[in-house]
């Protein structure tokens, strides 16, 4: 049962953002130092959540192996990352393009394509600081994502966006303040974080403010487009060919790391927060429940 949330002024809302944004943003060109040495013995995200960990295939690497693994997952995770946020950015365009441009509220929608652009100029430089291949989402959803840009909106769109982005950032905030992990990554993923959190309550706000106003056609169809985009998203994260740094094809890589319980419940983990959210708002429901429940995303 969906518990009803009540909308806050839009532009109150806004308003606070555009505040806090003002007081804490960031530039990646002068806050990251790019130049600062990799070091060789720390791990690009924690040992626990990289996809072949507790395998056995995991039990016959060393430990630079292993390292290395974390770094080229890491990179697709972030490749994918840049790919949604210029999906984002194009959304958010075209949802300002029919808002009073003297609101707060499109002043924001505009503010966070600014933070998305220098993110995804964050998320590119790290790639290549990292000398990993641009994995990215793979040539199919690559395309299917410019269907997506132009068609996507309402409640769906900002679901989609919730998925993405809260996804990442429980994975991100995981290694904020790890000491084995990358000081690069921690860096990155601090800024992310930080930034993030204001995008989030944004499109966490445009949700509850519209899906309560959908019909039962209306919402099927929104539960539906959530869940087709949150799967596609969520699978892509991790590119079969991350394992070839390993000496491990990536046919047999994939259906290891999906065959894994460590991998499946950290999908289950990195979600569980705004599956909550979409469950309480209504957005995830009826038959495309299962869809949910087949993907491994939702118990």
């Amino acid at each position: 049962m969906a518990r009803v949330l009540r909308p806050k002024d839009a532009d109150q809302v806004s308003a606070r953002l555009l505040d806090a944004s003002a007081r804490t943003s960031y530039d990646p060109f002068v806050d990251i130092d790019w130049a600062a040495p990799l070091d060789r013995e720390k791990a690009y995200m924690p040992m626990e959540r990289v996809s072949l960990y507790g395998t056995d295939l995991w039990r016959g690497l060393s430990e630079e192996q292993r390292i290395e693994l974390s770094k080229h997952e890491m990179a697709s995770i972030a490749g994918v990352g840049l790919w949604f946020e210029i999906i984002l950015m194009q959304l958010l365009i075209r949802y300002a393009y029919d808002l009073d441009p003297r609101s707060p509220h499109a002043q924001y929608a505009l503010t966070e394509v600014g933070d998305e652009t220098r993110h995804s100029i964050m998320f590119a430089k790290a790639i290549a600081r990292f000398d990993t291949p641009n994995y990215g989402p793979g040539k199919l959803l690559h395309n299917l994502g410019r269907v997506y840009k132009a068609v996507a909106g309402g409640p769906s769109m900002f679901a989609a966006v919730l998925v993405a982005e809260e996804a990442t950032d429980r994975l991100q905030r995981s290694t904020m303040d790890d000491p084995a992990i990358q000081p690069l990554i921690r860096m990155v993923n601090r800024i992310h974080v930080i930034e993030e959190a204001r995008h989030v309550r944004y499109a966490r706000e445009e949700v509850v403010r519209g899906a309560p106003g959908l019909n039962r056609a209306e919402l099927e169809w929104h539960r539906l487009a959530t869940a087709a985009t949150a799967i596609a998203v969520m699978d892509a994260l991790v590119n079969p060919r991350v394992y070839k740094v390993i000496g491990v094809a990536p046919r047999v890589g994939r259906e290891v790391a999906r065959a894994n319980p460590h991998f499946r419940e950290t999908r289950r983990w990195m979600v569980e927060k705004v599956v909550e959210f979409l469950t309480e708002t209504g957005m995830i429901g009826g038959p495309s429940r299962q869809l949910w429940r087949r993907a491994g995303l939702l118990r």
